[in-house]
């Protein structure tokens, strides 16, 4: 459905999504993270925070293998799926792929997650070990605690030095050989970033989804060359959810102060679906002339219903609903809508293109010489869960 489509949807045709727009940041499996949320009914804006640019003939990769085939490690760390398989991949380029597996076989292969246990097992490798949580902190308190004293450890990184688990183990005793595989760059394109950077800024996104804690660093150090830095740490601790996939990637976030979601398990799918749950339950709802009126981001449902409405429309309403069943006056509407103005004959233009969008136009009243109102039913008021009102709005 697109925002040229105004006929309400059944309820029982509506996605849990449907009504909201999630921002994506992600570079690598964007398009399939933006067909789940899709699928779910949410409108996706898709705007990469990054790139990333694999090293086939980085110098510093090619050394770090020829030393260590020469001298094979005690223990590799696999961090990233792509990047171990693009290290085997490059190493068979140069004519010594063999070797480098035949090396890295002799010893024992630490896999931070699922995806870098793949990879060493579609190398014809066994993985020795691999943490629930996925994360890097876990596999180096493990291996500390195993004891790294007089080891030599390989460590695969993942498009950024890894400079406090390298010094960790090399205070340990340890002797570390740092193997690049890839980069995280700015994306070649930046328009699409801004866009979405904008959208955020505009209230055009609802939630906005992070994969990769250098894809939180890339938008913020774009946003702030652009001067913008701080509204948008302000959007992402107001109204805008930041969706992060782990607490890795939340990290950069949180440090700034920045609330997250994350789901149990650092999945797209566990993220999508953390998400299902989230989106609708933050939505306002409140009984207005005997139906039910839910605001989303860019729709409202009506007694379950869906209706987008256009961004005017969505503005006149957010403005009314902030004073339920209290007057809001012609000129302080007229403020609301994008763009402004000065001509309050513009609000009733646009009021009147809302209440037929909602398809109930006693919704909204008109409160003579005043404004309008929406119709709440004080005897209903907003819907209290375990005693407590969701909005404040609870008399």
């Amino acid at each position: 459905m697109t925002m040229a489509t105004f006929d309400a949807v059944p309820a029982a045709a509506v996605p849990p999504l449907a009504g909201f727009t999630v921002g994506v940041t992600a570079a690598r499996r964007a398009d399939e993270l933006g067909a789940m949320l899709a699928r779910r009914g949410a409108a996706v804006l898709q705007g990469a925070a990054l790139r990333i640019v694999p090293l086939a003939d980085d110098t510093d990769r090619r050394d770090a293998t020829g030393e260590l085939i020469a001298c094979p490690p005690d223990i590799t760390v696999a961090t990233t799926g792509i990047g171990f398989r693009g290290w085997v991949e490059a190493a068979d380029g140069w004519g010594i792929g063999e070797n480098l597996l035949r090396a890295l076989g002799g010893g024992r292969l630490i896999a931070r997650g699922p995806k870098a246990r793949g990879a060493i097992r579609a190398s014809g490798l066994v993985d020795a070990w691999s943490p629930p949580s996925e994360s890097s902190a876990e596999v180096l308190s493990y291996l500390l605690a195993a004891g790294v004293e007089g080891l030599r450890i390989a460590v695969q990184l993942h498009g950024e030095p890894l400079p406090d688990v390298v010094e960790a183990l090399t205070v340990a005793g340890a002797e570390v050989v740092e193997v690049p595989v890839y980069r995280w760059m700015p994306p070649a394109d930046i328009a699409p970033l801004d866009r979405l950077t904008d959208a955020v800024l505009t209230s055009g996104i609802d939630a906005l989804a992070f994969t990769s804690a250098p894809a939180v660093a890339s938008m913020l150090a774009r946003a702030a060359t652009r001067g913008l830095r701080e509204e948008l740490l302000t959007a992402l601790r107001g109204p805008v959810l930041a969706l992060c996939v782990g607490p890795v990637t939340a990290g950069p976030l949180e440090a700034v102060d920045v609330p997250t979601v994350q789901p149990q398990r650092s999945r797209l799918g566990a993220m999508v679906r953390l998400l299902e749950a989230e989106l609708p339950s933050r939505a306002r709802r409140l009984p207005v002339a005997a139906h039910w009126l839910e605001l989303r981001g860019h729709a409202v449902l009506v007694d379950g219903s869906l209706r987008p409405v256009p961004p005017t429309g969505m503005a006149l309403l957010r403005a009314l609903a902030r004073r339920p069943g209290r007057v809001v006056a012609r000129s302080e509407l007229l403020l609301a809508l994008p763009g402004g103005g000065d001509d309050e004959h513009a609000v009733e233009t646009a009021m009147a293109r809302l209440r037929t969008t909602l398809g109930v136009p006693e919704l909204v009243q008109t409160v003579v010489k005043r404004g309008y109102r929406l119709a709440l039913d004080p005897a209903t008021g907003p819907t209290p869960v375990g005693g407590q009102c969701l909005h404040g709005d609870c008399r």
